[in-house]
Protein backbone atom coordinates (compact mmCIF):
# COMPACT_ATOMS: atom_id res chain seq x y z
CA UNK A 1 0.00 0.00 0.00
CA UNK A 2 1.00 3.44 -0.62
CA UNK A 3 -0.33 6.96 0.31
CA UNK A 4 -0.35 10.01 -1.88
CA UNK A 5 -2.16 13.59 -2.31
CA UNK A 6 -5.91 13.22 -4.28
CA UNK A 7 -6.34 14.65 -7.13
CA UNK A 8 -9.45 16.58 -8.49
CA UNK A 9 -10.13 13.91 -11.08
CA UNK A 10 -10.86 11.41 -8.70
CA UNK A 11 -13.32 13.09 -6.89
CA UNK A 12 -16.24 11.00 -8.50
CA UNK A 13 -14.71 7.69 -7.52
CA UNK A 14 -13.81 9.59 -3.75
CA UNK A 15 -17.50 10.69 -3.34
CA UNK A 16 -18.45 6.84 -4.33
CA UNK A 17 -16.07 6.26 -1.38
CA UNK A 18 -17.69 8.48 0.88
CA UNK A 19 -21.34 6.98 0.05
CA UNK A 20 -20.16 3.56 0.33
CA UNK A 21 -18.99 4.24 4.27
CA UNK A 22 -21.93 5.56 5.09
CA UNK A 23 -23.92 2.89 4.43
CA UNK A 24 -21.11 0.83 5.89
CA UNK A 25 -21.96 2.59 9.07
CA UNK A 26 -26.15 2.43 8.81
CA UNK A 27 -25.43 -1.49 8.34
CA UNK A 28 -23.12 -1.54 11.71
CA UNK A 29 -25.58 0.51 13.95
CA UNK A 30 -23.79 4.04 13.71
CA UNK A 31 -27.23 6.35 12.25
CA UNK A 32 -25.74 9.76 13.28
CA UNK A 33 -22.56 9.97 12.20
CA UNK A 34 -22.54 11.57 8.32
CA UNK A 35 -26.00 12.05 8.05
CA UNK A 36 -27.21 14.63 5.43
CA UNK A 37 -24.99 13.68 2.92
CA UNK A 38 -21.43 14.58 4.88
CA UNK A 39 -19.06 14.94 3.84
CA UNK A 40 -20.24 17.30 1.18
CA UNK A 41 -18.93 17.37 -2.17
CA UNK A 42 -17.05 20.98 -1.71
CA UNK A 43 -15.70 20.22 1.90
CA UNK A 44 -13.95 17.01 -0.47
CA UNK A 45 -13.28 19.72 -3.43
CA UNK A 46 -11.12 21.57 -0.70
CA UNK A 47 -9.64 19.70 0.65
CA UNK A 48 -7.93 18.40 -2.25
CA UNK A 49 -7.10 21.66 -3.38
CA UNK A 50 -5.65 22.25 0.30
CA UNK A 51 -3.57 19.56 -0.52
CA UNK A 52 -4.74 17.76 2.56
CA UNK A 53 -6.50 15.55 0.89
CA UNK A 54 -5.12 11.62 0.34
CA UNK A 55 -5.31 8.39 -0.49
CA UNK A 56 -4.36 5.15 0.37
CA UNK A 57 -3.60 2.58 -3.15
CA UNK A 58 -2.42 -0.84 -3.86
CA UNK A 59 -2.06 -0.97 -7.17
CA UNK A 60 -3.18 1.41 -8.49
CA UNK A 61 -6.80 0.46 -6.72
CA UNK A 62 -8.42 2.84 -4.05
CA UNK A 63 -8.43 1.23 -0.80
CA UNK A 64 -8.81 4.40 1.57
CA UNK A 65 -9.09 8.81 1.62
CA UNK A 66 -8.55 10.49 4.34
CA UNK A 67 -7.95 14.71 5.36
CA UNK A 68 -4.21 14.62 6.97
CA UNK A 69 -3.13 18.23 8.28
CA UNK A 70 -0.19 19.32 10.79
CA UNK A 71 -1.18 22.24 12.92
CA UNK A 72 -4.32 23.23 15.75
CA UNK A 73 -7.71 21.59 15.26
CA UNK A 74 -10.72 23.78 16.85
CA UNK A 75 -11.92 20.91 17.31
CA UNK A 76 -9.47 19.70 19.71
CA UNK A 77 -9.55 22.82 21.96
CA UNK A 78 -11.70 21.65 24.47
CA UNK A 79 -11.74 18.36 25.99
CA UNK A 80 -14.17 16.66 28.60
CA UNK A 81 -13.74 13.47 30.52
CA UNK A 82 -10.57 13.00 29.81
CA UNK A 83 -7.10 14.67 28.76
CA UNK A 84 -5.11 14.58 26.02
CA UNK A 85 -1.87 12.27 26.76
CA UNK A 86 0.47 15.11 24.72
CA UNK A 87 -0.14 19.19 24.91
CA UNK A 88 2.94 20.58 24.15
CA UNK A 89 4.41 18.91 21.18
CA UNK A 90 2.64 19.60 17.55
CA UNK A 91 0.57 17.33 16.54
CA UNK A 92 -1.91 16.60 13.47
CA UNK A 93 -4.93 15.07 12.73
CA UNK A 94 -6.85 13.04 10.24
CA UNK A 95 -10.72 13.59 9.44
CA UNK A 96 -12.90 11.86 7.43
CA UNK A 97 -11.57 8.71 7.05
CA UNK A 98 -13.11 5.94 4.74
CA UNK A 99 -11.96 2.61 3.64
CA UNK A 100 -13.23 0.14 0.75
CA UNK A 101 -14.84 -3.09 1.50
CA UNK A 102 -11.53 -4.12 -0.82
CA UNK A 103 -9.39 -2.24 1.49
CA UNK A 104 -8.93 -4.53 4.37
CA UNK A 105 -5.95 -3.14 6.51
CA UNK A 106 -6.16 0.09 4.63
CA UNK A 107 -7.77 2.63 7.21
CA UNK A 108 -4.87 1.29 9.77
CA UNK A 109 -1.72 1.60 7.13
CA UNK A 110 -3.48 5.16 7.11
CA UNK A 111 -3.55 6.06 10.97
CA UNK A 112 -0.31 4.61 11.14
CA UNK A 113 0.99 6.61 8.37
CA UNK A 114 -0.06 9.72 9.65
CA UNK A 115 1.71 9.14 13.32
CA UNK A 116 4.90 8.53 10.78
CA UNK A 117 4.00 11.49 9.33
CA UNK A 118 3.74 13.93 12.66
CA UNK A 119 4.94 11.46 15.84
CA UNK A 120 1.42 12.69 17.38
CA UNK A 121 -1.97 12.35 15.42
CA UNK A 122 -5.52 13.43 17.03
CA UNK A 123 -8.49 11.14 15.59
CA UNK A 124 -11.88 11.22 16.72
CA UNK A 125 -15.41 9.31 15.96
CA UNK A 126 -18.62 8.38 17.01
CA UNK A 127 -19.87 6.97 19.75
CA UNK A 128 -21.40 4.03 17.68
CA UNK A 129 -18.65 3.79 15.51
CA UNK A 130 -17.63 0.84 17.46
CA UNK A 131 -15.51 -0.82 14.02
CA UNK A 132 -12.91 2.63 14.24
CA UNK A 133 -13.05 2.64 18.00
CA UNK A 134 -11.85 -0.72 17.55
CA UNK A 135 -9.77 -0.40 14.32
CA UNK A 136 -7.74 2.64 16.61
CA UNK A 137 -7.10 0.88 20.02
CA UNK A 138 -5.94 -1.92 17.60
CA UNK A 139 -3.37 0.24 16.74
CA UNK A 140 -1.98 1.75 20.06
CA UNK A 141 -4.21 4.79 20.03
CA UNK A 142 -5.02 5.80 23.48
CA UNK A 143 -9.01 6.93 24.21
CA UNK A 144 -8.79 10.46 25.68
CA UNK A 145 -12.33 11.53 26.32
CA UNK A 146 -14.92 13.27 24.49
CA UNK A 147 -15.01 16.66 21.83
CA UNK A 148 -17.19 18.17 19.92
CA UNK A 149 -17.88 19.34 16.82
CA UNK A 150 -18.66 23.11 15.58
CA UNK A 151 -22.59 21.71 15.61
CA UNK A 152 -22.06 20.52 18.96
CA UNK A 153 -22.35 16.89 18.85
CA UNK A 154 -19.78 14.61 20.67
CA UNK A 155 -17.24 13.12 19.42
CA UNK A 156 -15.07 10.24 21.16
CA UNK A 157 -11.51 11.71 20.79
CA UNK A 158 -8.21 9.03 20.52
CA UNK A 159 -4.41 10.12 20.18
CA UNK A 160 -1.37 8.49 19.34
CA UNK A 161 2.06 9.73 20.41
CA UNK A 162 4.81 7.74 18.31
CA UNK A 163 7.52 6.02 20.95
CA UNK A 164 11.02 7.19 20.00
Amino acid sequence: MQIRRARMDELDRIMQMYEAGRQFMRAHGNLEQWTGGYPQRELIEKDCQEGILYLCEENREPLAVFMYREGTDPTYGVIDSGVWLEEERPYAVIHRIVSTAAGKGAASFCVNWGVQQSGNLRIDTHETNFPMQNMLKKNGFVRCGIVYMSDGSPRVAFQKIQKD
